[in-house]
């Protein structure tokens, strides 16, 4: 899943983790960002910049970037359940999307997005950036647009909508 801050990933994540069976041969992959862990948002485990810096140089990402003044990563483990035959689901980064088609043949980017009016509203409802800071997001949102190729889910209204649209899309993917 890529998209702009605010298209509502995280509620997304949660609300299809909270409906698959275990058994659904669809694993949900946690971020590894150096962000506190109660800093809201995504479940993530969150670790120090050193920390983050020392499992990057001991091979422990299959995939690591930084962005906004973090450093991100998805654990080997996801190369791992993607080797077993399972479907993945990961928070990515548009910026990296390429990258990641690289390492991961079988991606299939899902585009998550919401109009400019709910991105707006849902960063600022979220407290964690300043207005100026928003204000760059949004402006750099406009600069993305979904590959060729890419299943597009428009996330503007309530969550139950989108998310049953997504496990929609979960269960064709396996």
């Amino acid at each position: 899943m890529i998209g702009p801050s605010g298209a509502g990933k995280d509620s997304l994540l949660a609300y299809a983790r909270g409906r698959l069976p275990a058994e659904s041969g669809v694993m949900f992959a946690h971020r590894y960002i150096t962000r506190p862990a109660d800093a809201g948002g995504e479940n993530h485990v969150a670790l120090s910049a050193e920390e983050f810096d020392a499992r990057e140089r001991r091979g422990c990402f299959a995939l690591a970037w930084r962005r906004h003044g973090l450093a991100y990563g998805l654990g080997v483990e996801t190369a791992m359940w993607l080797e077993q035959g399972l479907d993945v689901v990961v928070n990515g980064s548009r910026a990296m999307l390429p990258r990641a088609a690289e390492r991961f043949a079988t991606l299939r980017p899902l585009w998550i997005t919401a109009s400019p009016e709910v991105l707006a509203a849902r960063l600022a409802g979220r407290g964690r950036e300043s207005a100026e800071a928003i204000a760059r997001r949004l402006g750099e949102s406009a600069g993305f647009a979904p590959p060729p190729g890419c299943v597009e889910l428009v996330n503007d209204g309530r969550l139950e909508d989108a998310g049953e649209r997504l496990l929609a899309l979960l269960a064709k993917a396996g």
